[in-house]
């Protein structure tokens, strides 16, 4: 039987008909992601930020700001910067190291229009590891073959810095810095998400089956076929949508 997304999909993702409707779709949907990553633990204090490409000004970003819990965060609280960094639109500060990382992505990438990242607990954990995720699941296999592996710099402290580890990422889907986390990336701020909490899931996974064992890996035909499938931006797009199906109903302040 072949399989794909087309036998699936109900629902494709948005035209739009002006960047400015572009635009107030794919705010609600970063507003969104920082509320799904607080509800999952995925940040504590100021850390955790997530970019988004202006349709209309690619070299300028949105972010969730500074001193804002993730799970509180509303559109109205998101802030544009321009290529130094500066605040250009809204009121809140942000986070200098973490814009340094994204915007160094973004600016190698042209195809990436979001990059996700938090300090959540199983890929901080995983990342002490200083490995990549096996393919032991079919979820894990998403990612076979599309992971970097960033060991340097460790930490980043200026742009030559960020550069570096922009250029480590390469052009991975998803990357794991040593020591500090995963970061995620997508055409689409909905893609982006979905491949952060699948991931955190598959590190979650990996360390209960290594605290327990030494499990299995699927073979490279079979995890690269899932990965080919369960890949795709347009799969990943379609997954986020059952995440945000809940939270525009249960957060309705989400879009003030």
């Amino acid at each position: 039987m072949q399989l794909g997304v087309q036998n699936f999909v109900t629902r494709t993702p948005p035209r739009f008909e002006t960047k400015e409707a572009e635009r107030t779709h794919s705010l609600q949907r970063l507003a969104a992601t920082c509320r799904i990553f607080g509800r999952r633990g995925f940040s504590e204090g100021l850390l955790g930020h997530v970019t988004l490409r202006d349709p209309e000004l690619p070299d300028h970003f949105w972010v969730n700001p500074v001193g804002v819990a993730m799970h509180h965060v509303r559109v109205s609280d998101l802030v544009q910067v321009n290529p130094e960094g500066k605040v250009v639109r809204g009121s809140g500060m942000v986070n200098p190291v973490g814009l340094l990382l994204h915007t160094a992505v973004h600016r190698a990438r042209p195809d990436v229009n979001a990059v996700c990242h938090a300090h959540a607990l199983h890929a901080s954990t995983w990342s002490s590891f200083e490995r990549l995720l096996d393919p032991i699941t079919q979820d894990a296999c998403i990612f076979f073959e599309n992971q970097a592996l960033i060991l340097e710099p460790r930490v980043v402290r200026d742009p030559e810095g960020a550069r570096h580890f922009a250029a480590g990422f390469g052009d991975h889907k998803v990357a794991i810095h040593a020591g500090h986390g995963i970061f995620t990336t997508g055409q689409s701020i909905d893609e982006a998400a979905w491949w952060f909490v699948l991931m955190n899931r598959c590190c979650e996974a990996q360390l209960m089956a290594e605290a327990a064992g030494k499990p299995t890996q699927w073979r490279a035909e079979d995890a690269r076929w899932l990965a080919s499938v369960l890949g795709s931006s347009t799969f990943g797009w379609l997954s986020f949508q059952t995440l945000w199906d809940e939270v525009i109903v249960s957060d309705p302040d989400l879009v003030d």
